[in-house]
């Protein structure tokens, strides 16, 4: 850079990639980074730039690869298990090494934003591997160029959006993402506040959909141990038990359904993002034209919130 970073920037610089420590709730801190400075620094832009794609695509990352390897390492266990002489050494076994596995993918996840700190606060011009180069060609971002030169505003809100799209994955912590680029940045930018709002409704919608599933599992089991209660603990199943077994299924079923349906979800929140990335503005089914038919009541302006101001 020709210009070295003064310390406000490099504590923002630093903040940033830092808040990946927070796991899911740390998703705040790079959008409320970029949101201040945004106009004043286009080092920190970047750099909160990057720590936003980092949490949303790598904890998505994460999640995948830590979900996929402890379930083949599972059925690999369950199915050598019947060879085993000594099941309970086996299964402390298992638990050891899934633990072991999942502190070091935790160990793995928080070394860069680590390293990007420690490189931000020597005021030194980080990229995250793979994806620091390609973003900053996307936002028109180079160290070398007059610190006057603004990011391409355009490509920021882009890239803001998609990474509220892509962290629905991240249950709940997700839906910082769009709120805070809607209440910071929504009112110089209707495109990015259509997308935040309709995203934020999305997002809602499916953990509401995921929480209420479990909701239903538990109201199933206490429903049943209540009825079973009614019988008085007999060996005979009473009709009241009965009742509360045939309720329990039926909540079983409708939980299974859920887990079913909610990665369904998660793969359209996936597209969106790509979508936005592509210069696409996406509407959620249903959800979007809803979005956008409020926005339009709300005299905002004779411009469609489908196109970017």
């Amino acid at each position: 850079m020709k210009t070295i970073p003064s310390n406000e920037e490099r504590i923002w610089a630093v903040l940033a990639p830092l808040s990946a420590l927070a796991m899911g709730m740390g998703l705040l801190l790079p959008v409320v980074g970029w949101s201040e400075q945004r106009s004043k620094s286009k080092y920190v832009s970047f750099q909160c730039l990057q720590a936003l794609g980092y949490q949303s695509l790598g904890y998505t990352i994460w999640i995948l690869v830590t979900l996929v390897i402890v379930m083949f390492t599972s059925i690999g266990a369950v199915v050598g298990i019947a060879n085993v002489e000594n099941l309970q050494e086996e299964m402390m076994g298992i638990v050891i090494a899934h633990t072991t596995l999942m502190f070091g993918l935790i160990g793995v996840y928080f070394a860069l934003p680590i390293i990007a700190a420690v490189a931000c606060a020597l005021g030194k011009d980080f990229h995250y591997p793979m994806m620091g180069k390609r973003l900053a060609r996307y936002v028109g971002y180079d160290s070398e160029s007059e610190p006057e030169e603004s990011l391409i505003e355009d490509h920021e809100d882009r890239w803001v959006v998609s990474m509220g799209h892509f962290a629905v994955i991240i249950m709940l912590w997700g839906m910082l993402v769009p709120l805070t680029a809607w209440i910071l940045q929504g009112k110089r930018s209707l495109f990015l506040k259509f997308q935040s709002i309709q995203t934020l409704v999305f997002q809602a919608c499916v953990t509401l959909l995921f929480f209420g599933g479990i909701f239903l599992y538990f109201a199933g089991a206490f429903v049943l141990l209540g009825t079973l209660g009614l019988s008085g603990g007999g060996t005979e199943m009473t009709s009241a038990g009965m009742v509360g077994l045939v309720i329990f299924f039926v909540f079983i079923l409708i939980l299974l359904v859920i887990l079913l349906v909610v990665p369904l979800f998660h793969i359209i929140g996936q597209l969106a993002g790509y979508r936005v990335l592509k210069g696409d503005s996406y509407r959620y089914p249903v959800i979007g034209k809803l979005v956008e038919k409020r926005l339009l009541q709300s005299s905002l302006g004779s411009e469609t919130p489908m196109a970017h101001n």
